[in-house]
């Protein structure tokens, strides 16, 4: 079993590299092995996030296992990828605790919650991916607020949850209001669902709106482009 995962993952590598190589003279080239790099890159990060969740835990500090597993991804795949940032309202992410929101683009996000995600947070996620492995092995040991949309029960139990994880150890939560990726080419948003707000209020905490530019020009799927810049990020305070 080992040898054979060793023979895909040399073979996923080899692909990745030969695909760098060929992207130097083709757009299309560089955008797959942007992408085979990004999940590579992920999946090492949920395993290195699983490992740190379990001795952050035994320490009393998993409450920063979500963060540090972020930036460690942020160090490795921005200067693989080409992506930098330009942050403006950078000290209302020091808010605590919170309810952070940020519309919801592309699987890129990944990437830019490595650069704003705050300590003392927990993501919300659907519950499928809770069983995906190593990236659900971390979510779940690193406190997630998992979502089953299915279930409004379920749910709101998540949420009254986060609400007691809120008020007695000042945890925040980071919520993607929207529910779904964009993928729009132009500035715009989709309707927001309301169980941000409600949690918010619920927990009498301030909600932290974070603004990210759009950046189809960086990461379009639908063109199959993944080409290196910035992205415009900013921060505020309802």
């Amino acid at each position: 079993m080992l040898e054979l995962i060793g023979r895909l993952l040399l073979y996923y590598l080899s692909a990745t590299m030969v695909l760098a190589f060929l992207g130097r003279i083709s757009k299309k080239a560089r955008f797959f092995s942007r992408i085979l790099t990004c999940y590579f890159l992920l999946m090492t990060c949920a395993a290195y996030g699983v490992l740190a969740s379990v001795v952050l835990r035994l320490i009393g500090k998993v409450s920063i296992a979500q963060w540090t597993a972020g930036r460690a991804f942020l160090a490795v795949t921005c200067p693989a990828v080409g992506v930098d940032f330009k942050v403006s309202g950078e000290e209302w992410l020091q808010t605590r605790p919170a309810v952070f929101i940020s519309n919801h683009q592309t699987e890129l996000d990944l990437i830019i919650l490595g650069r704003i995600f705050p300590k003392h947070c927990s993501i919300t996620a659907k519950r499928s991916l809770k069983y995906v492995p190593f990236l659900g092995w971390f979510l779940s040991l690193s406190g997630t607020v998992f979502v089953d949309r299915a279930n409004r029960q379920s749910a709101i139990a998540a949420f009254d949850a986060a609400v007691k994880e809120m008020n007695s150890r000042q945890q925040s939560v980071f919520i993607f209001p929207e529910g779904t990726r964009s993928y729009f080419t132009t500035p715009d948003i989709l309707p927001f669902k309301r169980g941000a707000f409600h949690l918010a209020i619920q927990a009498g905490v301030p909600i932290v709106p974070i603004v990210v530019g759009n950046y189809s020009h960086i990461l379009n799927l639908k063109a199959m482009s993944f080409e290196s810049g910035t992205i415009e990020i900013r921060g505020m305070i309802l």
